[in-house]
């Protein structure tokens, strides 16, 4: 069985959310493999299905006058943060195909987030009953999703070599008292995230059974648009 990876770059949020949309669409008409996007998105808060506005710290306003974004998202989960060094991984699958299991989905994708960083000599772990990927007492991966006739789409969002100050203003994910790391932290170093996708590739092959080949992004309605 095959897939494909795309590396979108960095794209706002919003128009990669439409993609998204559109891929899932091929993926769910079987017109397009399994996909693999890896995106960069400049800053933005996204609010999940079960987002608690509490869980905000500064208003709104505040967010925006600070050059950071706010979305609403109909993902799982509640607010986390995105930005430049951060590598947002959305595997659109027909997840049928790996068990109709949405349980064992999500611990799929966190062993494929604790192989990624096995490559960094980093020793990654599940914090149940929080979703995503931790080392120690601090998240390194978020895991946020929805599905729809079996076909997923939004992710994960490893941080790599991002800033995590905008993290203090926020409740990443709801959880309190628990704060955040980076695999270039971590790991003393700086990992970029160009090896954190290599690597990711080369953990969801593991994971999956799949062997993944680069694509082009399609056409949005929206980048038509931007095109003309």
């Amino acid at each position: 069985m095959n897939g494909v990876w795309i590396d979108l770059g960095r794209m706002g949020y919003r128009m990669c959310t439409e993609l998204q949309r559109q891929i899932l669409e091929e993926v769910l008409s079987e017109d397009r493999p399994n996909t693999l996007l890896f995106v960069e998105h400049p800053p933005v808060l996204t609010l999940g299905a079960n987002f608690h506005d509490s869980n905000l710290l500064l208003t709104r306003e505040e967010y925006r006058r600070r050059g950071i974004e706010v979305c609403e998202t109909d993902r799982g989960g509640d607010v986390t943060y995105h930005g430049p060094g951060q590598l947002v991984i959305y595997p659109i699958f027909r997840i049928a195909e790996f068990g109709r299991d949405l349980h064992k989905w999500m611990r799929d994708l966190e062993e494929a987030m604790i192989r990624v960083l096995q490559s960094f000599g980093l020793e990654g772990r599940r914090f149940p009953p929080h979703t995503g990927v931790w080392i120690g007492d601090r998240k390194a991966a978020a895991i946020g999703i929805k599905v729809r006739k079996w076909v997923s789409m939004h992710g994960i969002a490893l941080n790599c070599e991002n800033d995590l100050s905008p993290f203090d203003l926020i409740v990443p994910c709801g959880i309190e008292n628990y704060g955040v790391t980076s695999l270039s932290q971590a790991a003393g170093r700086r990992i970029a995230v160009s090896e954190a996708r290599v690597a990711s590739i080369a953990a969801f092959e593991d994971v999956f059974g799949l062997q993944f080949v680069p694509s082009e992004a399609p056409l949005t309605s929206n980048s038509a648009a931007q095109a003309r």
